[in-house]
């Protein structure tokens, strides 16, 4: 039950394009508990592809490639699996109307381009008949191949809605495996391992996986065993135990984010939020309006970007900016009580700060973020200061905005600033 993964296209070779199909098509795999022996790049190339396509067929079980399956010249994968597989090209006709279909309804001219997606190897099968993603699949021997288009919301769909199931289906007595992601922010990766060091020892067959994905940090937790009751209660019980050694610095659980988070704990508490940005842009109002059903929570926001826009918006005094500065606790205090006020919110989020690369002074050196939140009752306010360039300042400054409004809805403590 072990199989290859195989992505398609000079784009890949030449790192213009990050390969993040192999990413997804790899962890979906091993979460199933198939395992994954050799993932490949190759360019667009007929000789490259079809021995690195050969070689896959001839030891392993399946084999999925992605790439090259559209309409312009070098998406070449289906002439050369025809090739290389001795399968003639036949025309589709099922396809064939559903690429039309697509077509006439976004009024895209139908060429001979766009039909040589309809002429599939001899034996395959269309994976997606409703037209929803282009893909097919064949039987070598005993060896199912599954191709897969590159673009990569097409491509998910396809691995997680028709392949993962069906290469499941196909081989029995796999064992049962479950796996938890949690997420941290505000623990760097050497002081999780620290947290660690001790309690790793003598875990059996549990994995543990420690990832970073800036800002935040990933522990991932796998086990496997023959049923999927007593899996999922073994997992829950070491899950208990994570949560006891990390507490408040965990904020989400597998495919949950800090936004849908904070969203959630918005909603359950019936509390509304507006947000004052400076340095972040408009960051935070954007990731909270990524999550559908924010409106019922967040109220709005403002980017108030210059000293002007602070006092004629938000009420910031002009005495407030010439004493202390733009980026001062002071300031984002106000900004965070004017937001607040003006939007009419049970809660105020301010951010300011400078995100550089220019700006900084020793006073205040490139990075230093200040955070605010207005509760009503009363103000909280800190400083920060973050590391590396202008994207990551930014990120890490509107992840820790979302970090405050999470901390002080559950009733712990923000994470200590400089």
């Amino acid at each position: 039950m072990h199989g290859e993964i195989i992505t398609i296209g000079n784009e890949l070779t030449s790192g213009r394009t990050v390969d993040i199909d192999s990413c997804h098509a790899a962890r979906r795999l091993t979460a199933a508990g198939l395992q994954v022996t050799r993932i490949i790049s190759v360019g667009d190339d007929y000789e490259m592809v079809s021995e690195v396509l050969r070689k896959a067929v001839a030891r392993s079980s399946f084999v999925i490639v992605t790439g090259g399956l559209g309409s312009t010249r070098d998406d070449m994968t289906t002439a050369i699996v025809s090739k290389s597989l001795d399968r003639p090209l036949c025309l589709d006709q099922q396809l064939l109307e559903k690429i039309k279909t697509y077509a006439r309804a976004r009024r895209i001219r139908i060429t001979p381009s766009l039909e040589k997606m309809a002429w599939l190897p001899q034996g395959s099968r269309i994976l997606s008949p409703d037209g929803r993603a282009c893909g097919f699949s064949l039987v070598e021997g005993e060896v199912r191949l599954y191709f897969l288009p590159g673009v990569p919301e097409q491509m998910r769909y396809l691995m997680d809605e028709v392949v993962v199931p069906e290469i499941l289906s196909l081989y029995k007595g796999i064992p049962v495996t479950g796996q938890r992601v949690l997420k941290l922010y505000g623990l760097s990766e050497p002081e999780i391992v620290e947290i660690f060091d001790g309690y790793l020892e003598d875990r059996g067959d549990v994995e543990f996986g420690f990832y970073p994905n800036f800002p935040e940090n990933f522990i991932t937790i796998t086990l496997k065993g023959p049923e999927e009751h007593a899996v999922t209660k073994e997992l829950d019980r070491i899950e208990k135990e994570v949560w006891q050694l990390l507490g408040a610095n965990i904020f989400a659980i597998d495919n949950e984010t800090m936004e849908e988070r904070v969203g959630l704990m918005l909603t359950e508490k019936g509390l509304t939020l507006s947000v004052a940005e400076s340095c972040t842009g408009g960051l935070v109002g954007h990731r909270l309006t990524s999550v559908p059903g924010s409106s019922g929570y967040f109220q709005g926001g403002v980017v108030v970007y210059s000293n002007r826009s602070k006092i004629e918006l938000l009420d910031v005094k002009q005495e407030t900016l010439e004493t202390y500065g733009a980026v001062s606790d002071e300031t984002v205090r106000e900004m965070a009580r004017g937001v607040s006020e003006r939007m009419g919110t049970d809660l105020g989020l301010a951010i300011t700060g400078i995100a550089g690369p220019e700006g900084g002074s020793e006073e205040k050196p490139v990075g230093t973020v200040h955070m605010g939140l207005a509760t009503g009752k009363e103000i909280f306010s800190g400083k920060y200061r973050f590391w590396g360039d202008r994207h990551k300042v930014k990120l890490n400054a509107s992840t820790m905005a979302l970090d405050w409004v999470r901390r002080y809805l559950n009733g712990d403590p923000f994470l200590p600033g400089v």
